[in-house]
């Protein structure tokens, strides 16, 4: 198993918690954990060994289409393809959002 940090500024947003996806050949999960600080803290654990630019170039993607929230995400790899990362951290992300209930 390889380890991945990866810090980034993020923005402020209301999160609640989220689990996403499951372990198994060829799926990862993702966690999402609200924080205080300023910063999306993504910590990837992978069974592909070498994977680093393969997961900074899809983290990249995902921030400059949606910039990323302040968080923690913990990450499950076990050989998940670059658009099955992308469905799971955008499914993660969008379930995370707070919505807003009006009044």
């Amino acid at each position: 198993m390889e380890t991945i940090q990866v810090k980034q500024t993020g923005h402020l947003a209301s999160l609640q918690p989220v689990l996403v996806g499951c372990v198994g050949s060829g799926d990862l999960e993702v966690m999402i954990e609200p924080t205080d600080g300023p910063q999306a803290d993504i910590n990837i654990k992978t069974s592909v060994a070498g994977s680093e630019v393969r997961w900074q170039q899809v983290i990249n993607m995902i921030n400059e289409s949606s910039p990323l929230p302040a968080m923690r995400m913990d990450i499950h790899d076990f050989g998940a393809t670059p658009g099955v990362i992308r469905l799971r951290i955008e499914q993660a992300l969008e379930l995370a959002q707070v919505s807003e209930v009006p009044a």
